[in-house]
C-alpha cells in the first residue's frame, strides 16, 4: 500500500472517529488533520472537503463504463442493473465497516444527503452520456434512474441493519429486482 493511500485512510478513519463522538457539524478539516498526524494541506490533498470523507465513491465512474459495455441491444433496465452487477465483485467486504459507518452518520444529514442524491445524479448522467441516440438515452436515464434508486435503498438499509450480509449483497439483491432475468449469485 502506498504512503499516499495510508494517509488517506487514517485521515479518513481518525474523522469517522470524531464525527461519530462530536457531529459531522462540530468536527473541523483542522481537527481531522490533527488527529491523523498531518497539515489541513494534506487533508486536502487527499480529500476535497470534510464532505467528501463520507461522499467519495470510487464506483460511480466503473459504473458508467461497465453500463457502457454492455450490449446496446439489451433492454436498458438490463444494461444498467448487468452494468451495476458487474462491479459488485470490485467491492472488497473488508471495506463494508468503514462504509457502513460513513452511511450511518451521512444519513439525516441534510447537506450529507444532499451530496449523496448529487452522486446518484453525476452517476446517473454518467450512464446517460454512454448513449449514442436521443431514444436510448432517454431509455437509460429511466433505467438508470430506477435501478440508482433500488441501489439507495439498498444502501441506506444496509446501514442501518445489523446484519452481516455484505454491502455487495445487498445491493445485488436490489438490483436482481429490477432486472430478474440477470443472473445473481448472492444471498436472496
Amino acid at each position: 500500500m502506498s504512503p499516499s493511500a495510508t494517509t488517506r485512510e487514517r485521515l479518513q478513519a481518525v474523522a469517522l472517529d470524531l464525527f461519530e463522538q462530536r457531529g459531522f457539524d462540530s468536527v473541523t478539516v483542522e481537527d481531522i488533520a490533527a488527529g491523523a498526524g498531518v497539515s489541513h494541506m494534506t487533508f486536502f490533498r487527499h480529500f476535497g472537503s470534510k464532505d467528501r470523507v463520507l461522499l467519495d465513491d470510487p464506483f460511480d465512474p466503473m459504473i458508467a463504463m461497465a453500463v457502457a459495455a454492455t450490449d446496446p441491444a439489451l433492454p436498458a433496465v438490463e444494461r444498467v442493473a448487468g452494468g451495476m452487477m458487474s462491479v459488485l465483485p470490485h467491492i472488497d467486504p473488508a471495506d463494508d465497516p468503514a462504509l457502513r459507518r460513513r452511511l450511518r452518520i451521512a444519513v439525516g444529514h441534510p447537506a450529507l444527503e444532499g451530496g449523496m442524491a448529487a452522486n446518484t445524479r453525476a452517476t446517473q448522467d454518467a450512464i446517460v452520456a454512454t448513449a449514442d441516440t436521443p431514444d436510448a438515452r432517454r431509455e437509460l436515464r429511466i433505467a438508470a434512474a430506477g435501478c440508482l434508486g433500488a441501489l439507495m435503498v439498498a444502501l441506506l438499509e444496509w446501514a442501518v441493519d445489523d446484519s452481516d450480509a455484505t454491502l455487495a449483497d445487498a445491493v445485488g439483491a436490489a438490483l436482481h429486482i429490477m432486472a430478474p432475468g440477470l443472473p445473481y449469485g448472492g444471498a436472496q
